[in-house]
């Protein structure tokens, strides 16, 4: 017994337990009671104490258990939701209604607006059920679908950045690329982007599982993708480190290809024509290299003689005109330029999807890698979450680049919502 028990126990008289045999063997039990009472305890200080587990559970809240905080996170996650349907809705309506966007090339966007609409569709909104009830609810069969679409949707909506990339390669380093390419190409590129995604997805189903996944679902009441450390490893590198590795590779070729063709940009032939009278000229030609010299005029130089119906365009100064005249190999160039100025554009925009993509995606599959091979390195709930939804938001944020980075884009969407047509600079 300890010193505070021998403190507290009471001695009885004497005399009453010399009187009674009885009431000394009734206070004899109740006394070693006391002391059992005692000793439980000092083992378990919170046993038999309602005030104090009240306290402790009070403690252990967490942020879902705070109601305007679950109201406040359910009003953004939908929020997120409603953004990235209507987005990648408008994007699918511009490219089939609007002509302009009806291009061979934009079918590849087209489908990565369908696989972002998926997401959006099929894993967000069970995404942000299971976020707000921090725990699995429904069958462990959902779970298997639920993730299976959450792996599917993502991973095409990441293959498709790449194959865009490689169209872009093959459209700056191939010359005859661009009237190579048709609708037959791009559907074989679009159908290997959703192959590959449909492999990297099914195989959980199919058994490539952890052993405590079934247990998890059921008993620790969380939806996980398989935490196999070999599916992992499969998964992570098939569905981000591969497709980004190979997406800064094309990048960086196609931006050093650009830079070499600015550096050698080829000028324009100029014709100098001197008129010393009215009834004789002669012609002077020269070769320009400065911007200005690619211009749409044209002259029919097989007569020296001038005249305002030749068509010519003149700046007279002093008895001199001045005109320049293209060839079909600069006409060809100034169309080259305008064509290959609409494919800086678009390269310039899906460089700042893929870098989004990048900031969105990095932090969740540095996660996703490390989970099943270091257990004591997995991250809080809290962080867990934070970066599952980011990577989510990317299919959100795809038609907002669009919007601020395509002229044409922005265009159909004002069109589409207003009736109006923006001027495209």
């Amino acid at each position: 017994m300890t010193a505070r028990a021998a403190a507290t126990t009471t001695k009885w008289p004497a005399v009453l337990i010399g009187a009674n045999p009885h009431y000394a063997s009734v206070l004899e039990e109740a006394e070693n009671s006391r002391q059992d009472n005692w000793s439980s305890a000092q083992q378990d200080p919170w046993a038999n104490n309602d005030t104090s587990s009240s306290i402790q559970a009070n403690l252990s809240l967490s942020w879902h258990e705070n109601l305007p905080v679950v109201v406040t996170v359910s009003l953004l996650l939908c929020l997120v939701i409603v953004a990235t349907v209507v987005g990648n809705i408008f994007v699918i309506a511009a490219i089939i209604l609007e002509r302009n966007l009806r291009t061979v090339s934009n079918y590849l966007v087209l489908s990565l607006a369908v696989a972002d609409l998926m997401v959006a569709c099929l894993v967000m909104p069970l995404g942000a059920v299971y976020e707000v009830t921090r725990e699995w609810r429904m069958p462990p069969e959902l779970c298997d679908v639920w993730t299976c679409c959450d792996v599917l949707c993502c991973t095409a909506s990441i293959l498709h950045l790449l194959a865009i990339a490689v169209d872009r390669y093959w459209a700056v380093t191939i010359v005859d690329y661009m009237r190579q390419r048709d609708v037959r190409k791009v559907g074989a590129m679009i159908f290997l982007v959703w192959s590959v995604a449909f492999v990297v997805s099914i195989a959980p189903i199919f058994g490539w599982k952890d052993k405590d996944s079934r247990s998890r679902v059921l008993h620790e009441k969380q939806c996980l993708v398989s935490q196999d450390a070999a599916y992992q490893v499969f998964a992570t590198c098939s569905s981000f480190y591969v497709p980004l590795i190979m997406i800064l590779l094309l990048y960086w070729r196609i931006f050093k290809v650009a830079r070499q063709r600015i550096r050698h940009k080829p000028g324009a032939k100029a014709v100098l024509i001197v008129h010393k009278e009215p009834s004789t000229s002669s012609a002077v030609a020269s070769n320009e290299n400065t911007p200005q010299h690619n211009a749409t005029s044209a002259a029919n130089n097989s007569s020296n003689q001038s005249s305002p119906s030749n068509g010519m365009n003149k700046a007279m100064h002093g008895g001199i005109g001045r005109l320049l005249v293209l060839t079909k190999r600069e006409k060809k160039h100034v169309e080259e330029t305008i064509e290959s100025r609409r494919e800086r554009k678009a390269a310039k925009t899906v460089a700042i999807i893929t870098g989004v993509f990048v900031m969105c995606w990095l932090p969740f599959f540095v996660m996703a890698l490390v989970m099943p091979l270091c257990e004591t390195c997995a991250p809080g709930k809290l962080v867990f979450s934070f970066f599952l939804w980011l990577g989510y938001a990317n299919s959100m944020i795809n038609p907002i680049i669009y919007t601020i980075f395509s002229p044409d884009f922005r265009n159909a969407f004002n069109r589409i919502l207003c009736g109006k047509k923006l001027p495209v600079r």
